[in-house]
């Protein structure tokens, strides 16, 4: 029986918490949401710092609960709220995340938190049994089999929102039970635009600025995510993603720049066919897949106008972008290694992002922190989270020494 039909064919509202609201996945959730009056309750909205952006979405969507993860953010939100007599209850704090993304009342979470910050409360709904929209792909990276396994335990439903596992999804059977065979699957390929310093060579990549980094040629994204576009290390977050989302082997995973972002990904069957998800680059188009699923709904996107269009597709470079290379080598590894490559990034990233280090510190930062640390034990969250920390730890060390 369809999910959505409850008490003799009544339809009801989907009740439902973003976590990360004020972020890009979290703003463009909400547009499509508010495309479909009734069909969707906001329960609680999440977010870091960003108090005004997060008011801003209490007024609109009349959240019961938002939460900041910072206590200084959580105590402005809370005074701007009482002084507008907005009827939303203001949280703030790690704890209050689980919270809100385990209650009885939610069965659908949007996990859209950036990094491995989002672990904790995506994995606590995973164990509730949530129906789980996942754009925090660090979740996977990070805790690919305690994740997937606290899904298969909870019959939790698990969509995918990166645009590239979105089209896969969509792309595959819809029965597809995770079997490459029974399925007649034969590759996943995962479409990567290059970012913005696809033409670039290695000596003017080496000297690029964090503005430059971040203005992405076709996706509106965050700076650290844009940032990971531009290393290619986004595609290799993604390829370890897929690994954990579609139980494929790391060999059964390829990666080509399509600089246009009109094919999203494809797969690969075993009769030669190849089927592609196309459209235009508006993450509108998967989060609305996703919230609407199985039925298809609107997503305020515009039409792709494929007439005069060139499309084309390259090879990653991996001398120039080594990222890629070192997350399918962290992978390969096994144990915590993702989780090490991922904390190693967020590290550099941010510390690029200052300016204290130039783009190529990131890669040789990651694969420092990799040969230093690897083969970790990944059974348990705290393993991972200790993993996580350690990592940091050894990425701040080696960047403070190299670059001082």
């Amino acid at each position: 029986m369809n999910a959505d039909i409850r008490n003799a064919g009544e339809m009801k509202p989907r009740v439902l918490t973003v976590l990360g609201a004020t972020g890009t996945i979290g703003v463009n959730t909400l547009d499509v949401v508010a495309r479909h009056p009734g069909r969707f309750e906001v329960f609680a909205l999440t977010g870091a710092t960003q108090v005004e952006r997060m008011l801003e979405q209490c007024r609109t969507h009349h959240p019961r609960y938002a939460v900041m993860a910072e206590p200084a953010a959580a105590a402005l939100l809370r005074e701007r709220v009482a002084a507008e007599k907005l009827p939303v209850d203001v949280l703030e704090g790690s704890a209050a995340l689980t919270a809100v993304a385990t209650t009885p009342e939610v069965d659908t979470v949007m996990a859209a938190i950036v990094g491995a910050a989002g672990l904790p409360a995506t994995l606590a709904a995973a164990q509730a049994g949530k129906r789980i929209l996942l754009a925090n792909k660090e979740t996977l990276v990070v805790s690919g089999q305690l994740f997937m396994d606290a899904i298969a335990a909870s019959g939790s439903v698990l969509l995918p929102i990166d645009s590239e596992h979105n089209a896969i999804f969509q792309s595959l059977p819809r029965d597809f039970n995770g079997d490459f065979q029974q399925a007649g699957v034969k590759a996943l390929w995962l479409t990567a635009s290059g970012g913005p310093f696809r033409t670039l060579s290695a000596e003017a990549i080496a000297a690029a600025t964090p503005a430059q980094a971040v203005a992405h040629p076709n996706w509106v994204m965050g700076k650290k995510i844009s940032v990971d576009s531009a290393s290619l290390m986004n595609k290799g977050l993604e390829v370890i993603e897929a690994r954990w989302l579609f139980n494929a082997r790391p060999d059964q995973i390829k990666v080509v720049v399509h600089p246009q972002s009109i094919v999203h990904s494809m797969v690969e069957y075993a009769d030669g066919s190849v089927l592609a998800q196309m459209g235009t680059p508006d993450m509108r188009t998967p989060i609305a897949y996703a919230l609407g699923f199985p039925e298809r709904i609107e997503a305020g996107v515009s039409a792709l106008e494929l007439m005069g269009r060139e499309l084309t597709f390259e090879a990653p470079d991996s001398a120039r972008f080594p990222c890629l290379q070192l997350a399918f080598d962290a992978l390969a590894a096994g144990g915590s290694a993702a989780a090490v490559l991922n904390a190693a990034n967020e590290v550099a990233v941010a510390r690029f992002l200052e300016g204290a280090i130039p783009f190529n510190a990131i890669a040789a930062s990651i694969a420092h922190s990799l040969d230093t640390l690897a083969g970790g034990a990944a059974g348990t969250l705290e393993e991972l989270l200790n993993a996580d920390q350690r990592a940091r730890s050894v990425a701040e060390a080696y960047l403070s020494d190299k670059h001082p």
